[in-house]
């Protein structure tokens, strides 16, 4: 049997404006990231609080997403550490 894996669509408002005519690119995905955990918390709560602006310049926004999200938990900082502690043994 054949078992399809789904990812999310396409961004149908990529590189389309927000109510203030901005398009949000590599910074603001950076900052985007960096608070995800806490907006993450706060959306529960609240619906008009979203995580992941979806009013983005794509391929550059996500890729600061990404990293402001390996910059708070830590990117590759564990496994390194393990390798680290082993070493020293």
């Amino acid at each position: 049997m054949k078992k399809d894996f789904k990812t999310a669509g396409p961004n149908k408002l990529e590189n389309s404006e927000n109510q203030e005519g901005k398009v949000a690119g590599f910074w603001l995905g950076l900052w985007h990231g960096l608070i995800a955990p806490i907006t993450f918390v706060l959306s529960l709560f609240k619906d008009d609080i979203g995580v992941y602006e979806v009013h983005n310049n794509g391929r550059w926004y996500n890729f600061g997403f990404i990293f402001g999200l390996m910059i708070i938990f830590g990117g590759n900082k564990g496994a390194s550490m393990k390798t680290h502690i082993q070493r020293n043994d």
